[in-house]
């Protein structure tokens, strides 16, 4: 019998670990230059918690039982989580608290598709307390950030607004506004045109099919439609984050952006990548400021918003593009007891080569291999320097590889 991974998981070797390292570690460094801190939570959610948001299609989550017959689930996702700890654990906290995260995150392969993927990898932000005009742009310019410092090219942010779409939708009736929804979403034209649709709402559904595009020719368009005062608040402060934002990044207006998540309450927005002429969504996110509410004791709501980045599609890119790196960093140095008796001698040499500022990797000689084989082993593995160690402690170094 030859055992594998179990269907839809994966084993990551030296190199691939690497890699993915080598995506993570550039996202850390611009998440904390922005205040950001690492929040890790538990990858263990009762059920309640994870589908509290309606965010959730419950086939979608890997289920657990413990002793106590409580429904568990993987987590799908970090935002409803993070949410759940902040307001339960960190009731004291100072606002805005800019959280940032890294892990795995699962769904079963609920529509049955052979091998499909079921563990993934995030990094992503959540920027809590705070709403209004600079909130947004701080993570909309955070994202952006975060592509440049991996030198991603071909990439553009679309950008809608849950709030306005949906206030949009409200002139439908209601028994088919579901309907219109997924006819805006999936930009089916020929569905509208056969919707039960008085001749104005069927006009107005396909303006809002073609609400996509340059900032100010969408925001023309919208603002063409008969508007609730409120709906106009919402336009202008729209307008105010693409003029705040002009030049600083490819950006697409899309207001039938409509994402299945549906505790979006605002900014909506998809991070996009152009390879072989196939777009590839690497990453989403928006405002949502009613999510935390619904885990607070005393329902209050505090704003939030953030973003995920697929750590898995970023690396296809990358690899694909040959900006990753090829190999497992290398040994600095090879110790090498050269005498019987040198053992303890050659470790407390690597410990003083250890002991240094800088990581320096220092690998002990196990011993059954003649002097040929050592040196001949630090070069198939890169090894910079060998130190040969006598039992007295006095080293003779050599080049490696």
């Amino acid at each position: 019998m030859v055992y594998q991974p179990a269907a839809g998981a994966r084993d990551l070797l030296p190199l691939d670990v690497a890699q993915k390292r080598w995506i993570e570690d550039r996202l850390e460094q611009v998440f904390q230059r922005w205040g950001y801190h690492r929040i890790i939570t538990s990858t263990l959610e009762r059920m309640d918690t994870l589908m509290a948001g309606e965010a959730i299609v419950r086939q979608m989550v890997i289920q657990l039982q413990n002793g106590q017959n409580e429904e568990l689930g993987l987590r799908p996702e970090l935002t409803a989580s993070i949410a759940r700890t902040v307001v339960t654990r960190m009731a004291d906290a100072t606002y805005p608290q800019r959280l940032y995260y890294n892990a795995n995150v699962f769904r079963r392969n609920w529509e049955g598709r052979h091998n499909r993927q079921q563990e993934y990898y995030q990094a992503g932000v959540e920027l809590l307390g705070a709403g209004g005009l600079l909130a947004n742009a701080e993570v909309l310019l955070l994202v952006a950030d975060c592509l440049t410092a991996l030198d991603l090219k071909d990439w553009r942010l679309i950008m809608g607004e849950a709030g306005i779409t949906r206030s949009l939708l409200n002139a439908f009736p209601p028994e088919i506004r579901n309907q219109v929804r997924n006819a805006i979403a999936n930009l089916d034209s020929i569905g509208i045109d056969t919707l039960p649709l008085e001749e104005e709402l069927r006009q107005r559904a396909k303006i809002m099919l073609d609400l996509r595009g340059d900032s100010r020719d969408v925001l023309q368009k919208v603002s063409s439609l008969h508007l609730e005062p409120d709906q106009h608040e919402a336009i202008n402060n729209l307008k105010s984050l693409v003029e705040l934002l002009d030049g600083k990044f490819p950006l697409i207006l899309d207001l039938s952006l409509i994402q299945t998540i549906d505790y979006y309450t605002g900014l909506v927005f998809e991070v996009v990548s152009e390879t072989n002429s196939q777009a590839q969504i690497l990453g989403s996110g928006g405002r949502y400021d009613q999510l935390l509410g619904l885990y607070h004791p005393q329902k209050e709501n505090i704003p939030g918003i953030g973003f995920e980045l697929n750590i898995d599609d970023l690396y296809q890119i990358l690899l694909l593009n040959q900006q990753l790196p090829q190999d497992i960093p290398a040994s600095n140095w090879l110790v090498v007891p050269e005498t019987p008796g040198a053992e303890a001698a050659a470790f407390a040499y690597a410990d003083k080569l250890r002991n240094s500022t800088d990581l320096v990797r220092v690998e002990i000689d196990l011993g059954g291999r003649d002097t040929e084989a050592i040196r001949q082993y630090a070069s198939d593995r890169y090894i910079t320097q060998i130190a040969w160690i006598k039992a007295d402690g006095s080293p003779t170094i050599e080049p490696g590889s």
